[in-house]
């Protein structure tokens, strides 16, 4: 399994703080609540057609768009093209239904309905149709002039506007553009990355490992003792101090997740620049997570490889570099320098091969196996 990345244009985000004043966010908070109207009645058509044998496609849900309109009248409070795009989400989430269900996936998971407050954003499919942008001013339909933190220009063309709340309250704009790659200068130097808990990165040239930061278990104390005063407000029903520790617990995890985040671009940055073909092995931590213990999951969950790599994929594909993913199978096992099975337990953490005598620390080895697994990958 590999892929390659070398295009001449691309999706690229260009994400933004902004800051609304009341009636904009009073306005926009019933917009979503609209738009999480619209989604759960498709759902709710969409499943009723399928039990009927007459299942429903895309166009006909948003052919049902005007009869809603008519019976909710609240819902011309938000832009036609907004709707047709919450009819869109629908069909994906169907689509992905279907095809986990065809692949035999363990758990299929159909579609949910969205409660109260759980309908976080809400898209402009067509920039200029809505929402755009005058002389650095934002205007959105609706709304009027919205203030934005423009801390980076936008480049390229955009195409859609997405503006989405956190879970912390806080409000983003995201410009999906079309660019042309910046391609750096090619270079010779490869490498392959075991992915690991100890270490997060082992490189198999003579680059110093990238260490495990640990963001979630260096704030795990915050977060204990932020849930327990949570939960007794709630058993004293104090609901005031109840909502106050529930969104003090939203930072501490938005904390975490923009220190993860922060780590994963700064990483995959610095390889992208350095590496013109760049290995990494398939993992699959949700299935990882399952095999092991409640700790070793949090841990699993808290290294976030397929964030770091995901970020390294686009990053490279914007640079004309190249991604490998290849099959993690026996890269621990198999000697680097002969070839043959040197099997060891999780404890042992280096590589003595009985056959050929080589000695080399157990990550530093599956990092080469992974980069020689991966330019064979290229070859074929």
């Amino acid at each position: 399994m590999y892929k390659i990345v070398y295009t001449s244009s691309m999706r690229k985000a260009f994400n933004y703080r902004i800051y609304l004043t009341n009636g904009q966010r009073r306005i926009l908070e019933r917009q979503l609540e609209e738009c999480r109207f619209v989604y759960n009645q498709m759902i709710e058509s969409r499943k009723t057609a399928y039990e009927l044998s007459t299942p429903l496609g895309l166009y006909d849900t948003i052919n049902m768009l005007p009869i809603l309109k008519a019976e909710r009248p609240t819902l011309k409070l938000v832009h036609s093209m907004v709707l047709q795009n919450v009819c869109v989400r629908v069909h994906l989430a169907f689509q992905a239904f279907f095809r986990r269900v065809k692949a035999g996936a363990e758990e299929v998971g159909f579609p949910r309905f969205k409660g109260v407050g759980r309908y976080d954003s809400i898209t402009f499919p067509q920039y200029g149709n809505g929402v755009d942008v005058r002389n650095n001013r934002l205007i959105v339909n609706r709304l009027g002039d919205v203030r934005v933190v423009w801390h980076r220009p936008i480049d390229g063309t955009p195409k859609t506007v997405t503006f989405t709340r956190s879970r912390t309250k806080k409000w983003y704009v995201s410009f999906s553009c079309a660019v042309e790659s910046q391609h750096l200068e090619p270079t010779s130097e490869t490498v392959g990355i075991d992915m690991g808990l100890t270490t997060f990165a082992t490189f198999s040239d003579m680059s110093d490992d990238s260490e495990n930061p640990r963001f979630y278990r260096r704030d795990e104390a915050d977060l204990a003792r932020v849930q327990r005063a949570k939960h007794q407000a709630k058993e004293s029903q104090n609901w005031n101090q109840h909502r106050r520790r529930k969104k003090a617990l939203a930072h501490i995890h938005a904390r975490i997740a923009n220190r993860r985040s922060d780590f994963a671009h700064k990483e995959s940055r610095k390889l992208v620049n350095r590496y013109q073909v760049i290995a990494f092995e398939a993992l699959e931590p949700q299935k990882m997570g399952k095999r092991n213990t409640s700790g070793v999951r949090k841990s699993l969950m808290d290294v976030a490889w397929s964030q770091f790599i995901s970020m390294t994929i686009s990053k490279a594909e914007e640079a004309g570099r190249m991604v490998v993913l290849v099959n993690p199978k026996n890269t621990t096992k198999m000697c680097s320098q002969c070839g043959k099975r040197a099997p060891k337990e999780r404890s042992e953490r280096l590589h003595i091969c009985p056959h050929c005598g080589l000695v080399l620390g157990r990550d530093k080895h599956a990092a080469i196996n992974i980069l020689a697994r991966g330019l064979e990958q290229l070859r074929l």
